[in-house]
């Protein structure tokens, strides 16, 4: 039957469902056949089994019972027949006959509304494109049929070859979508609607289109085997073009806003690659301002280029795109230097890339650049920046004088920093938060106006052999729940700490140098925590390590010396274990441990203090086991004003002043302690003082403060201003000595005999009428020894001023 009798028979159809019941002739082609319309479908009165109820296309059919057929009210079907007749008859096999226009009409009428979906569908899957939209302006159920979503994306990955559809978003913007993530019933045809207009570089296809006139005939697309060709058409101008599977390999010049745009299965730009072996595998002239190129894999020599004063990025690489560019010039540009995104690749060596508004060079996205000995410098925000997932290999770079850090490393990423110069910047060196990564190693790090590096909020770099020095800020500081691990750097002569760790920070140092600082070497505040093992931390203005407010890290197996503040300072609530470490050669005390910290010192040697082993006072308690504690010029163990510490199994011994030295309202705990050989005497107790013994052996001390006092000497011979000794001590009131003088029994006795004198105390000092502060002059010293004022306890150590300044 031709297409315009069917089309009549669809037409008079319709009149019929418009006037209920109405009889009618059709055309002379189907001669005297009436068509009554029924409620429930249509039912030819002379053709017994035409009675059929219509039913909405594209459902499924179902053969209908023998009840299901009947009329109501019989208990047989009446098989079509009579006026009532309203319901659907099972069709009867037809007997063959002669082709007539009846015939036609039974086919066609079968075609449009007997004929099964599964089959319509199976003919439809032979169509092409177009074919496929004229087929679907037949009827309303062929229209749903060849809508059918299977069907066009069999149809658009036999042209398109993509996986998912690919939908062009916006001018240069072309983006994959979920099949669930869109509105369009067909995403499919949507998608093949947007880009059907482009030409095709598919080889081996345009003669097979050309061989085959009528197979194709129902798909309007240009093919072509090359890129040159494609280029050279007279399509080519403004045009969108793809590039199917394989490697290309040429040069290609674009001089128009053309769109070139990879097409394969599965990942793209790994199955689309465009080569080159030297100079640029694509050149944009002027005329091409709006070209995009994408999807594909750029493999090509970019040299020496003039890239600058663009409002973009001066370079984008996306979609696994691989080129090489060196000694190019990237500057002035309003935007990013170098953009690689998307999974770009690259390799970029000897650029100078400067003065951009955003980041010299730009990493996201899956993105893997190798970046070279490129001088990076003088950003208006900052050097690199490396976020979401990006990665690449920044190594022998020179990264320097950008505004902000010259190394940005955030959410998820995880790029690898390498031998790089980063100095002179006005902010930091390298930033790593919001959950970054990172290896950051053999990097000179310095005279940066923040940290060297700053590690927070979740972040987990590992930062290796690298020297961070000279900053006018500190080396490295850990806050906000950061992490790493931070081993074999060298951190020295910063302005503030060599490495702050604060706010639930928990890194891991070990096996670092931190040295020569202006201020602390480690510093541990507001909750700060971690581990510090197998460091050298020495020669710093303040103590070595500090640990205060809620701090609680672990520091293990550490040489600690050279502290001008002494070795480890904890106070203002600080915790910590400390534990196998060595601390010596400390201006003043080896520990310090005061107002109400609460540290665990276990199996430490701490030895050749400068001043006292293990310093506690305003209210300090602690726990001392193991320790040995040896060789120090004032007391091994000093307790004063309040504190209470535990000491257990510790050797106290070969000290300059006495082992232990209790005073100030202090007490203590001492439980199976050895205490020898220390010449101020084992353990001395103030006035007052009632500790807590048991177990402990004390011997072989040298009281040289009994035998001075026997042998009429003042005390200050023996002790200078640099060490207490215990004993009695009195004020002269004749003399007018304040509250912060000391005379010793002898001097009293020669020196200031038949004055006013008074009883103080037994305790810890050094005799100011020895060291030359009084009036008179001590009859029982030869020259007086300048001196400021007696200080009953050690000096007190200075606190880090990082806190206010940060």
């Amino acid at each position: 039957m031709s297409y315009s009798t069917v089309r009549m028979t669809r037409q008079n159809v319709r009149k019929t469902k418009k006037k209920n019941l109405k009889r009618f002739v059709l055309p002379p082609l189907v001669n005297d056949t009436v068509v009554n319309y029924q409620d429930n479908g249509f039912c030819s009165p002379g053709r017994p089994g035409m009675c059929t109820t219509h039913q909405p296309p594209y459902d499924l059919r179902r053969k209908l019972s023998l009840q299901e057929s009947g009329c109501p009210g019989s208990s047989s079907g009446c098989g079509g027949r009579g006026p009532g007749c309203n319901q659907v008859m099972i069709p009867r096999k037809r007997p063959k006959r002669s082709c007539s226009s009846a015939d036609e009409v039974d086919a066609a009428h079968y075609l449009l509304y007997e004929i099964p979906d599964e089959l319509v569908l199976n003919i439809f899957s032979y169509l092409l494109e177009q074919d496929l939209c004229r087929v679907a302006q037949v009827c309303k159920r062929f229209h749903t049929i060849s809508n059918d979503t299977e069907l066009w994306k069999n149809l658009y990955q036999s042209v398109y070859e993509y996986d998912l559809p690919l939908y062009n978003m916006g001018p240069c913007k072309y983006a994959f979508v979920q099949l669930d993530e869109t509105e369009n019933e067909n995403p499919w045809k949507e998608s093949f609607r947007q880009l059907y207009r482009g030409i095709h570089v598919r080889p081996g296809y345009q003669e097979l289109v050309e061989n085959n006139p009528e197979r194709y005939s129902g798909r309007n697309i240009i093919y072509f085997d090359t890129i040159e060709h494609a280029l050279e058409s007279e399509e080519y101008e403004n045009s969108l073009i793809f590039i199917h599977c394989g490697v290309y390999k040429g040069d290609y010049v674009i001089y128009s806003n053309v769109t070139l745009i990879g097409a394969a299965p599965g990942n793209v730009a790994e199955n689309v690659i465009l080569e080159r072996e030297c100079e640029s595998t694509v050149m944009f002239t002027k005329g091409a301002r709006e070209a995009f190129l994408g999807f594909v894999t750029l493999k090509g020599i970019y040299e020496e280029n003039e890239i600058s004063h663009n409002a973009l990025a001066g370079v984008w690489v996306k979609n696994h795109a691989n080129p090489i560019m060196r000694r190019n010039h990237i500057h002035h540009g309003r935007d990013v230097g170098v953009f690689t995104f998307d999974n770009g690749l690259g390799y970029f060596e000897a650029n100078d890339i400067h003065n951009n508004r955003i980041a010299g060079f730009e990493v996201k996205a899956g993105a893997n650049p190798t970046v070279v000995r490129c001088e990076i410098h003088h950003g208006q925000t900052g050097g690199i920046y490396v976020h979401e997932n990006g990665r690449g290999q920044f190594i022998e770079n020179k990264i320097h004088s950008n505004n902000f850090a010259g190394v940005w490393i955030t959410s998820h990423s995880n790029p690898t920093i390498r031998r790089n110069e980063i100095y002179n910047g006005l902010q930091g060196g390298v930033y790593i938060f919001g959950e970054g990564r990172g290896l950051i190693e053999h990097n000179n790090i310095h005279g940066n106006a923040l940290a060297g590096i700053q590690i927070r909020t979740n972040s987990d770099p590992i930062v290796r052999y690298n020297k961070i020095h000279h900053g006018q800020h500190g080396g490295i500081y850990v806050h906000e729940k950061g992490q790493g691990l931070i081993e074999e750097n060298e951190v020295y002569a910063n302005t503030l700490a060599g490495v702050w760790i604060t706010t639930g920070s928990t890194p891991v140092l070990r096996r670092n140098r931190i040295h020569s600082g202006k201020q602390v070497g480690v510093y541990f505040y507001d909750n700060g925590h971690g581990r510090l093992e197998d460091n050298d931390i020495y020669n710093h203005l303040y103590s070595g390590v500090q640990i205060r407010t809620g701090s609680n890290p672990i520091i293990r197996r550490n040489k600690i010396w050279g502290g001008q503040n002494g070795g480890v300072l904890v106070y203002n609530g600080g915790l910590g274990i400390l534990e196998q470490n060595e601390i010596f050669d400390n201006a003043m005390a080896g520990v310090w441990i005061k107002t109400d910290s609460n540290p665990t010192l276990r199996k430490n040697k701490i030895y050749d203090g400068r001043d006292g082993g293990v310093c506690i006072f305003n209210g300090g308690k602690g726990i001392l086991e193991d320790n040995d504690i040896f060789r120090n010029a004032q007391a091994g163990v000093l307790i004063s004003t309040q504190s209470h510490p535990v000491l257990k199994r510790n050797r106290i011994f070969d000290g300059l002043a006495a082992g232990v030295e209790i005073t100030n309202n202090a007490t203590a705990t001492l439980e199976y302690n050895q205490i020898f050989n220390n010449r101020f005497g084992g353990l001395c107790l103030a006035s007052g003082v009632q500790p807590i013994l048991k177990g402990n052996k004390i011997f072989d001390n040298h009281n040289a403060v009994e035998k001075a006092v026997t042998g009429g000497q003042c005390l200050y011979k023996i002790s200078s201003y640099t060490s207490f000794p215990m004993h009695d001590f009195y004020r002269c009131r004749t003399c007018n000595t304040t509250e912060r003088n000391a005379i010793c029994v002898n001097c009293i006795k020669t020196c200031h005999a038949r004055h006013d004198v008074e009883f103080i105390r037994h305790d810890r000092f050094f005799c100011d009428c020895g060291a030359g502060t009084l009036s008179n002059q001590c009859q029982l010293q030869g020259e007086p020894t300048q001196d400021t004022d007696t200080l009953y306890d050690s000096a007190a150590p200075m606190e880090s001023h990082t806190l206010m300044v940060n």
